[in-house]
């Protein structure tokens, strides 16, 4: 058995694994990697003539943590280059990747059209662009590889191979995530187990249940995204809102814009936004939301409101909407997004992105950075080098839409609404394996200093037989 690390090694994003029992290949993850641009990518998918560093047509099944884009957004390429098998992943999961990946083609098209108007004013009118990047792909793609995925339940053994088992955990984090054990059977019947842990949620989240542990395993690949920083806030959600509503809505009467993920963050934030407001807390302002991907995935929320955490599920037999409340408005449409600027009155804009790199927030930040009556509070984790990292990084100028503004708004943060466990968390979820009994740690899924510092951590808590892998090192289980 072998297993090789093809992404978010030593960084974030860009999740990829390839197990190798035999002659059967399983890929866990196929995520983006957000950590690479335009140029770089080209380079290496020059380089491999592929989006992928292995022939996708030697691949039998795919393993999917959850559906987030730095785990799944590479799906359909994947299916484009030759996959012919199928996507293993909960319900919910196949849901929410659905209207995910479905989204990152519409973005992949108007990228294609853009290019093609270029290529035809330069050229006779009609030409088109032949030489797209390859990780370009299309809605029929995306449909193609929907077509092959293979829901489960959690908590369930199914026979993927004559050898390999595999079990989905609740992992938190995301609705449908989970930690996925394989359990490999030799020839001989010896049997060796893994658990990934695609990423390990927080406990008492909004709508989501805590994580689940797992059992002893001989190989623990963990990520580490929060791997040497706690959570700052420990207040309840709802009471750290108001405090940010009370100070920037009421008593100063201004607007405050809420970046945020369209999937899981959104309707956390929703959902603690109705308690309130059926609580009497919420003042009477007016709540847009305006991400067309968010009212998908509160749909989804909805349909598979089982699989939420207790009170949620109660909050819904008691209220029956999670998240719909008087003063909530969907935005749909470009014009009426580009009104809500218009909207004189104190308010509260919720959009994505969370890390304010594309989507209609950037928007709603241009037209509102330059105002000192504005608040752009931010709930979440910002890559380098992202706009919304620069902002929490209190630069008084940025470029956005292609133009220079000062920054005269107001920049607070919170992290409560964060979906990733912390230190503390990311240990509770290491030690529920025996040090004695696990046979080595690979740390994944975070940046290098924070894996460094989990590693350092892990030690003083007596697991000393972890290792930090670098892109494409391989290991013989």
């Amino acid at each position: 058995m072998k297993l090789t690390f093809w992404g978010a090694t030593q960084q974030v994003t860009g999740s990829m694994y390839l197990l190798e029992v035999d002659d059967y290949r399983i890929l866990i993850e196929c995520g983006l990697n957000f950590d690479l641009n335009e140029k770089q990518k080209k380079a290496l998918y020059d380089k491999q003539k592929s989006v992928f560093p292995f022939d996708p047509t030697l691949i039998n099944t795919v393993l999917l943590t959850h559906a987030h884009i730095d785990h799944s957004g590479n799906i359909p390429n994947l299916y484009k280059e030759g996959f012919e098998g199928q996507v293993v992943c909960t319900e919910a999961t196949y849901s929410l990747t659905g209207i995910l990946l479905e989204n990152s083609a519409m973005l992949h098209q108007k990228r294609l059209n853009t290019a093609n108007g270029k290529a035809s004013n330069k050229k006779k009118k009609g030409s088109l662009v032949k030489d797209f990047p390859r990780d370009l792909y299309l809605q029929k793609h995306v449909k193609q590889a929907m077509e092959n995925f293979f829901p489960v339940a959690f908590n369930q053994r199914y026979r993927i191979s004559d050898r390999v088992n595999v079990t989905y955990i609740p992992a938190g984090h995301l609705l449908g995530a989970a930690h996925i054990l394989v359990e490999v059977h030799d020839v001989d019947g010896e049997k060796k187990s893994l658990c990934f842990s695609g990423d390990v949620g927080r406990k008492n989240y909004p709508l989501l249940v805590d994580p689940q542990p797992v059992p002893q395993v001989d190989y623990l690949i963990c990520e580490t995204t929060y791997g040497n920083r706690m959570h700052e806030d420990m207040r309840p959600p709802g009471e750290a809102l108001m405090d940010v509503i009370q100070r920037t809505c009421v008593e100063i009467p201004g607007r405050l814009i809420i970046p945020t993920f369209s999937v899981g963050r959104t309707q956390a934030l929703l959902y603690t936004l109705n308690k309130l407001y059926l609580d009497h807390q919420l003042p009477p302002l007016k709540v847009f939301t305006d991400s067309p991907l968010s009212f998908g995935s509160t749909r989804i929320h909805q349909k598979y409101s089982r699989l939420l955490n207790k009170e949620a599920r109660e909050f819904k037999e008691d209220n029956e909407m999670l998240f719909d409340f008087e003063n909530l408005v969907y935005i749909e449409g470009n014009d009426a997004s580009k009104a809500v600027s218009n909207y004189a009155e104190p308010c509260i804009i919720i959009s994505s992105s969370g890390m304010v790199q594309g989507g209609r927030i950037e928007h709603h930040i241009a037209a509102n950075i330059e105002n000192p009556y504005a608040t752009i509070l931010m709930i979440g984790y910002a890559s380098e080098g992202t706009l919304g990292w620069r902002l929490l990084n209190g630069q008084d100028s940025i470029t956005i839409q292609g133009k220079q503004k000062k920054v005269l708004a107001n920049i607070e943060k919170i992290d409560v609404f964060s979906g990733h466990g912390d230190r503390d968390d990311l240990l509770d979820f290491v030690r529920n394996q025996d040090a004695n009994q696990l046979k080595n740690i690979f740390l994944i899924h975070g940046e290098a200093q924070s894996m460094r510092d989990f590693r350092d951590t892990l030690a003083v808590k007596g697991y000393e037989k972890v290792t930090i892998p670098e892109r494409g090192h391989e290991y013989v289980l």
